[in-house]
């Protein structure tokens, strides 16, 4: 890219710093929460709204009957696509629309985009209306330069990431949009840290326990069986067997924090008794159901059968040693861990923006959570996509969430850099 070119490009982006974080306080005021899927149609109504207005042509695809997809909250999501001047690759900026509940423990309005102190707050401020926002400010300023590219730019918000993706980036990879020819080079712009390329993401396998027993007079606990007591039986066992051997495997992905590049077990939600929505006592029950969901995540080192039968293993010898015991188990969800070739065209791309920018070399990681790329090599069978955007990822799902504004303004950069780059075929 000649340098007085990349100059001009570069300072229009800072001098659109205002627009930046204006665009991402408008997202962050769009409450799109998930679950239950609030406001989708809004949001990606509003995305294309801007784009349109930029000569890109939109479309909205809605994932009629995927999981939580209903008349009251429709999985709308938004593809923009603009043209070059001759035939050439594609690049493509997607971005998830949806965000987490916010949660308590703030001390300023999350769906407000307070800015101080350099830095937006909000719910999804890092996680990743921040990095929507940069990449669309990015290829804004490729065309408002003129510059002149082969092939395509596309730009897609898309919903339910966060609850698994079937709606969002799953929908749309079964009907093509991210697969060849019409897409080469996908970056998803998720809060990794803005001087590091993320390459790939743990595998994970999300299943439900649930025990089983018989209801009798909680005053007389011996004529029943505690479905409560059975789980107290599994979770001692997961505590005291399976979680010390899972601290103890490692992998050689550059898996960031320190802490992720270990096999972990979270216990998501445990529910068992009767059901609290209700003002009154409770009656005096023993319990003959309860309920455990666990979230598994792996190393690319790892069997997936060998993740399943971990499990497995612990409630088959619950059931031979325990009097009353029983159990079923159900796969939730389940993707096998993706890694990227370190030599990539995209990652290299990204990789020599980030040093431009910045002035110090890229950093390669991997997330310790899956993000929607699960999606485009699984099913698009696409392999040159990476993560990069701007914020911080200890912070995503966090009280008090922000996206710092330099940060943003230099991912700008890096995006539209690096979006030339594969384009032009420089890389």
């Amino acid at each position: 890219m000649p340098l007085d070119q990349r100059e001009s490009l570069f300072r229009r982006i800072a001098e659109r710093r205002d627009e930046l974080v204006a665009l991402t306080r408008d997202l962050i005021r769009i409450p799109t929460v998930n679950p239950p899927g609030d406001v989708y149609t809004d949001c990606a109504e509003f995305l294309g709204w801007r784009l349109a207005g930029r000569g890109f042509a939109v479309e909205y695809v809605r994932a009629d009957g995927a999981p939580g997809d209903s008349d009251r909250y429709p999985r709308t999501n938004v593809i923009a696509r603009i043209e070059g001047r001759e035939p050439g690759p594609c690049v493509h900026f997607n971005g998830h629309i949806d965000v987490v509940p916010a949660g308590q423990g703030w001390t300023v309005d999350p769906f407000e985009g307070v800015v101080k102190d350099g830095r937006v707050y909000g719910r999804g401020a890092c996680d990743m209306k921040g990095g929507i926002a940069a990449s669309i400010i990015a290829v804004e300023a490729i065309l408002e330069e003129g510059i002149p590219f082969p092939g395509a730019l596309e730009i897609s918000g898309t919903v339910d990431e966060e609850s698994g993706g079937y709606g969002g980036v799953g929908h749309l990879a079964t009907l093509g949009y991210f697969s060849r020819p019409r897409v080469d080079h996908v970056i998803i712009p998720e809060p990794l840290n803005v001087d590091r390329v993320c390459i790939g993401h743990r595998g994970v396998w999300w299943a439900e326990i649930e025990t089983k027993g018989r209801v009798a007079h909680g005053s007389m606990p011996f004529l029943g069986n505690c479905a409560v007591r059975h789980m107290g039986a599994v979770l001692h066992r997961i505590e005291t067997e399976l979680i010390p051997r899972l601290a103890a495997k490692r992998t050689a992905m550059p898996v960031v924090p320190e802490g992720a590049r270990q096999s972990t077990l979270n216990i998501n939600a445990i529910h068992g008794g009767q059901p609290e929505d209700h003002g009154g006592l409770p009656s005096p029950m023993v319990p003959d159901r309860c309920r455990m969901v666990i979230d598994r995540r792996y190393l690319i080192e790892e069997d997936p059968e060998e993740v399943r039968a971990e499990i497995v293993g612990i409630l088959e010898n619950l059931r031979r040693e325990r009097p009353g015991f029983d159990y079923e188990l159900r796969e939730v969800l389940a993707f096998l861990p993706t890694l990227t070739d370190a030599d990539a065209p995209v990652v290299r791309a990204v990789g020599a923006a980030i040093e431009t920018v910045l002035g110090r070399p890229a950093a390669q990681v991997v997330s310790p959570g899956t993000y929607d790329q699960k999606h485009i090599a699984r099913v698009g069978h696409l392999k040159d996509c990476i993560a990069y955007g701007p914020g911080i990822l200890d912070l995503a799902h966090q009280p008090d969430e922000y996206v710092g504004i330099d940060d943003m303004v230099h991912s700008a950069q890096v995006m539209a850099m690096a979006a030339l780059s594969l384009l032009r075929r420089e890389v």
